[in-house]
């Protein structure tokens, strides 16, 4: 079975780092719109990013972004049939208000949500807040989501949770009412260790590469994970789209965003991952191949 979904624009300017590429602002009625035609048009379901830092230049990209989960609620009241994933990172959120989060949109959207879990490699997103564990994140980031999910997965269940860890303390927690549907989860670990998580964990893999045969390549190493552990696990993967109405229009656009790269975003944007590099590589791979 073949989907098609939607990467909301969430942050200002969506995924084009550019000046001349199409400038806005994230606003709840842009994202209504969008998935309101992404919904009419038969588009199977909408994912929304969490971002909490952007990377400045002229453009200022994303250093407008509207939280995710909020989004995704109000969007659940104006649809009907498109599925709809909020994204969270486990070091921002406990897990019992994210598993009673859930269930609330579950109820507004009928059983249409799912959930992105983001493990967080990028250091400078969470230390603005205070919210970084230490260098140690790093290597242990993926045990951490593992228990995250396994916590929510506990409470929407059994509407109860006791769970006493390294990382989470949680003594008779309560999740009620349960949600009435399954919540999918997705995950956008690009690592073996990432994708391991996602084979263990998730319903689906949120991934991609610069070329088909780099997909093909992620999406045999997620189906190896997941021949380990025997459940089946879809692939999502990500692929920008510049539309024209000829190929020639569509090039033509392609050069005029290049001509107007913002050089100081897309620099900031790589010290910062270089910065935050993930001990197995997984955030230096994402600069590789998508920060020019």
């Amino acid at each position: 079975m073949v989907d098609f979904g939607v990467f909301l624009p969430i942050g200002n300017n969506g995924w084009i780092l550019s000046e001349t590429s199409p400038q806005y602002k994230p606003s709840f009625d842009f994202n209504r719109r969008i998935t309101q035609r992404a919904e009419e048009l038969g588009f199977g379901f909408v994912l929304s990013m969490a971002k909490f830092r952007g990377y400045g230049g002229p453009t200022e990209h994303w250093n407008h972004c509207l939280e995710s989960l909020s989004l995704m609620a109000g969007l659940a009241a104006v649809t009907e049939r498109i599925k709809l994933y909020g994204s969270i990172s486990p070091i921002t959120l406990n897990p019992a208000i994210a598993a009673r989060y859930a269930a609330t949109v579950d109820d507004i959207s009928g059983g249409r949500f799912g959930i992105n879990i983001v493990a967080g490699w990028n250091k400078s997103e969470y230390a603005q807040m205070g919210l970084w564990p230490g260098e140690e994140h790093y290597s242990r980031r993926y045990d951490y989501a593992s228990e995250y999910v396994e916590i929510m997965k506990t409470l929407w269940r059994d509407g109860t949770a006791t769970v006493h860890s390294e990382y989470f303390d949680l003594e008779d927690c309560m999740c009620m009412p349960k949600p009435k549907h399954h919540i999918d989860i997705v995950g956008a670990g690009s690592s073996p260790r990432g994708k391991r998580f996602v084979a263990e964990h998730a319903d689906f893999h949120f991934g991609g590469g610069s070329s088909p045969e780099k997909v093909a390549e992620s999406n045999r190493l997620l189906l190896d994970e997941a021949a380990k552990t025997g459940r089946t696990v879809g692939s999502y993967p990500a692929v920008m789209v510049v539309l024209g109405d000829t190929d020639e229009d569509a090039m033509a656009k392609v050069a005029k965003y290049n001509a107007g790269a913002d050089d100081e975003a897309i620099d900031f944007m790589s010290a910062m991952y270089g910065l935050d590099t993930a001990t197995d590589g997984s955030s230096a791979d994402v600069v590789r191949n998508h920060a020019r």
